[in-house]
């Protein structure tokens, strides 16, 4: 059963996703619901690792990197992405997650996530392989959803150009690792005072 703060979030996101009006949109968004995106952690333990973290951890992600495109189009003004196209990124980048983790007894008999290994096709590989199978990205699109992690990406870590190749040509996979990063550091963890 949801909490209402699940529900909240879930309706937030699901708003959100209306800024998204391609073909095979609202095929994904089902297959969303009923594969379970609305409950997942975003994380195993750290941001969002609790039910319906995933949703939050998007919505906060979205919203940095509405703020990030909007201050770059003020300082550059040949740098500006529509608002489909930010929903997409913001809101999608994370769904490989959507069957990443199962919840589990742990020590002392806690319930913890542990990590399902369901189609290891990599971080963003995996979520712009899913997505694609519903509807259409752009090259840009599909470079910022692939580098999100930026240089925590463990194929970046190995050496090779790949990574600063996509950020020289994608703009706008940079803007969404930062606000990943913002979402993630600033928006997605409990401070200090919070777990008590």
């Amino acid at each position: 059963m949801k909490t209402e703060v699940q529900e909240w979030i879930e309706a937030k996101y699901r708003n959100y996703f209306n800024y998204i009006n391609r073909p095979g949109a609202a095929d994904l968004l089902q297959w969303m619901g009923a594969n379970g995106f609305f409950e997942a952690p975003a994380s195993k333990r750290h941001h969002g690792a609790k039910p319906g973290g995933l949703a939050e951890h998007s919505v906060n992600v979205f919203k940095r990197l509405i703020m990030l495109n909007a201050e770059e189009s003020e300082r550059q003004q040949s740098l500006n992405y529509d608002l489909e196209t930010v929903a997409v990124c913001g809101l999608l980048h994370d769904l490989c997650k959507i069957d990443a983790y199962r919840l589990t007894e742990g020590q002392q008999g806690k319930p913890e996530y542990q990590l399902t290994k369901n189609f290891p096709a990599g971080h963003g590989e995996k979520s712009v392989i899913l997505i694609l199978q519903f509807m259409h990205l752009t090259q840009e699109e599909i470079l910022a959803i692939r580098w999100h992690m930026g240089q925590y990406d463990f194929y970046a870590r190995g050496g090779g150009f790949d990574l600063d190749n996509a950020f020289r040509q994608s703009k706008l996979a940079v803007m969404l690792h930062l606000a990943d990063m913002m979402a993630t550091h600033f928006d997605g963890r409990k401070r200090k005072s919070e777990k008590k």
